[in-house]
């Protein structure tokens, strides 16, 4: 029967050995994930790189001093406090995008590449905010990005770092300043609303201007064509008027010209002579009238101008006639 004390033994020393074997392996294998470098010193110096997969290592000789990982990170810069141009203060925040482009510097070249490539990137923020009133820092980010990502890449490239962008988060001011900028906005916005407002009256007058002119134009072109039509309606009347006229003096002188057509006319005008006569005497309260009715008589005959004794006898007692009713209304 075996002692309990030598199994126990012996199972400390397989473990013991066990592990010694895993320690020994641990130092001597190295397995390098992808997208990492591993910085390999011998003795205190540097050795080698070593790249992704499966290496060897002499123990207690060779030691894994850094291990990087190749990868672009991103680098949250801390909130920093900047004065513009025009003595403004804000509080810039951004964030930084950078790899490891060579492990070996980046091992030896800087402390802490991660701690002194944020504090670089706050020092540059601060020299180019610096460079640029506070209305163009935020219409001008891109220019503020390609400015500082220039000046923290040239600065760390003997650290093996390669910065490929920044961007800026926010641009915060002081209360005050804020405060100020909307007041400013606000007048701004009440100005161009100012603006609009009387351009739109502007053209209304305009629009009510032109429509005013119009309107005249068309009442005036109107009134000129009605102007025309009347005289042109005239002027066809006159012409109409005048060519009856005129027909009916050919008609009178064609009759005329006929026989016994003068004895006509001079009976005509005799007519008419005792027709106004007689007028005369009844609307007048005074006649005065020749003493000797022979001389009415011969005014008759030379009128009638050779017409027969009987109408000039008929013609002579419608003139006594007359004269008579005239005596009576004087009395």
């Amino acid at each position: 029967m075996e002692d309990p004390g030598m199994v126990v033994l012996g199972i400390f020393l397989g473990l013991s050995g066990f592990g010694l074997l895993a320690l020994f392996i641990s130092r001597i294998a190295r397995i390098v994930p992808e997208k990492q470098a591993f910085i390999v010193e011998q003795f205190g110096k540097y050795h080698k790189t070593l790249e992704a997969g499966f290496h060897i290592l002499f123990p207690f000789i060779q030691r894994v001093a850094y291990k990087h990982i190749l990868k672009e990170r991103v680098l949250d810069v801390p909130p920093q406090r900047c004065i513009t141009q025009d003595n403004v203060e804000v509080e810039v925040d951004g964030i930084l995008y950078l790899r490891i482009v060579d492990p070996v510097k980046a091992s030896y070249g800087i402390d802490n590449y991660l701690f002194a490539t944020s504090q670089l990137t706050q020092t540059t923020m601060r020299s180019e905010m610096g460079k640029i009133e506070l209305d163009k820092s935020f219409s001008e980010r891109v220019m503020l990005n390609t400015s500082i990502v220039k000046a923290v890449d040239e600065a760390s490239d003997p650290w093996g770092i390669k910065v490929s962008r920044y961007e800026i988060k926010d641009i915060t001011p002081s209360r005050t300043v804020q405060e100020a900028m909307e007041k400013q906005v606000r007048a701004e916005r009440e100005k161009r609303a100012e603006i609009l407002t009387s351009e739109g009256d502007r053209e209304a007058m305009i629009n009510i201007s032109l429509g005013d002119r119009e309107e005249a134009i068309n009442l005036s072109k109107a009134e000129k064509q009605r102007r025309v039509n009347e005289a042109e309606g005239k002027a066809n009347a006159i012409e109409v008027v005048a060519g009856a006229t005129a027909a009916g003096i050919k008609e009178i002188a064609a009759a005329i010209a006929m026989p016994k057509g003068k004895d006509a006319v001079s009976m005509r005008i005799a007519e008419q002579f005792i027709e106004e006569f007689g007028k005369i005497i009844q609307s007048a309260t005074i006649h005065v009238l020749p003493q000797d009715i022979a001389n009415i008589k011969g005014f008759i005959r030379t009128l009638l101008g050779g017409v027969a004794d009987q109408n000039t006898s008929s013609f002579i007692g419608d003139a006594l006639s007359l004269k008579e009713s005239s005596k009576r209304r004087d009395k």
